[in-house]
């Protein structure tokens, strides 16, 4: 060895610490390590040279290596302990929230128009002393149509576009009537409940039609009911939801589970009766159907229809929605447009 090896070393050492504390990064300690301690270092090769030197220098220098190594090491490990903390410490006060600062306001949600006319129109007839019922959306073919008086060839049935579920006798409901049975079959009258509830159709998805809709059903079963009674029921009714100067009007129809059987007519939310494109220059609207329950229909729930008779009608909550709200395309209602919604907000 022509070189003096102690002073190789001691250069290396003081150039490594010297770099080690001038260092401003996690990167720049890395090179400080590889320049010092790699396999290119002064030191490394130093030690690959070491097979010359006599057994006692061959001591001595390893020694010296050894204790460099280890105060590289120690000064290596002191500043990426020191950077590794300025570098926290300056991710936390970049990540730094200021708590007195108004904090970023979310807006209110609110409920869905469909949800609040649902419970509109079940408040007012809770408020008249009916009590809430409910039943299976997936029904028998029994309670959805051959109890209300639509045996299987019945033209009537054609009047609905039903979905079957496949592999079994169930259906998905055309219309909450069902729950008027199992009403009935479950409590003696008298009895007066009203029905909301999902309905499904094989219906298009247009601006009046909806494969899924909500109706609410109702059903009132006592002594001596009549027409008269369901008249004025329903015009209650309309006045509290289209309000105090609302009229109904009943006009023929038919359904299988009610005899006689009526549409319902209102008075044009819009023109207000006075005729308009609305409402076909007519001034009135329809919003429900509506009849005496049928006997046919108490006896098929163990109703004896020479002491008991009663009414029902069934309304499209969606029908009633547009009509208050004077919406144009039922498809709002479903298509969770936020800026359509939020117009019914508060």
């Amino acid at each position: 060895m022509t070189a003096d090896p102690r002073g190789i070393i001691a250069e290396a050492v003081d150039a490594a610490l010297a770099a080690a504390h001038a260092a401003t990064s996690m990167a720049d300690l890395r090179d400080v390590r590889v320049a010092a301690l790699g396999r290119k270092a002064p030191m490394s090769l130093l030690k690959g040279s070491l097979r010359d030197a006599t057994p006692e220098d061959r001591a001595e220098i390893g020694r010296l290596l050894n204790e460099a190594r280890a105060r590289i090491e120690q000064a290596l490990g002191e500043c990426e302990q020191a950077l590794a903390g300025a570098e926290e410490a300056r991710a936390l006060a970049a990540d730094r929230v200021d708590v007195t600062l108004p904090g970023r306001r979310i807006p209110p949600g609110h409920p869905h128009p469909l949800a609040v006319m649902t419970e509109r129109i079940v408040d007012v007839f809770l408020g008249m002393g009916y009590r809430v019922a409910e039943g299976p959306e997936a029904e028998t073919d029994w309670y959805n149509f051959e109890s209300l008086n639509m045996p299987p060839d019945h033209p009537a049935r054609t009047m609905q576009d039903t979905l079957y579920i496949a592999g079994s006798d169930l259906v998905m409901r055309t219309h909450t009537s069902p729950v008027q049975i199992r009403t009935m079959e479950a409590q003696e009258p008298p009895i007066y409940i009203v029905v909301p509830g999902r309905t499904y159709r094989r219906d298009p998805f247009d601006a009046s039609h909806s494969p899924m809709f909500h109706q609410v059903e109702g059903l009132a079963i006592d002594r001596g009911i009549s027409l008269a009674d369901l008249k004025g029921t329903l015009a209650e009714f309309a006045r509290q939801i289209f309000g105090p100067e609302q009229r109904v009007r009943l006009r023929p129809s038919y359904f299988p589970f009610t005899e006689p059987s009526a549409e319902v007519d209102v008075l044009c939310v819009t023109c207000g009766g006075s005729g308009c494109s609305a409402c076909g220059r007519s001034g009135w609207i329809e919003i429900m159907g509506a009849g005496v329950v049928h006997p046919n229909v108490l006896k098929a729930a163990g109703c004896d229809p020479s002491i008991w008779s009663g009414f029902a009608f069934g309304m499209g909550i969606e029908r009633v929605a547009m009509r208050a709200y004077g919406v144009q395309d039922i498809r709002g209602f479903f298509e969770n447009d936020q800026r359509f919604l939020a117009g019914f907000a508060g």
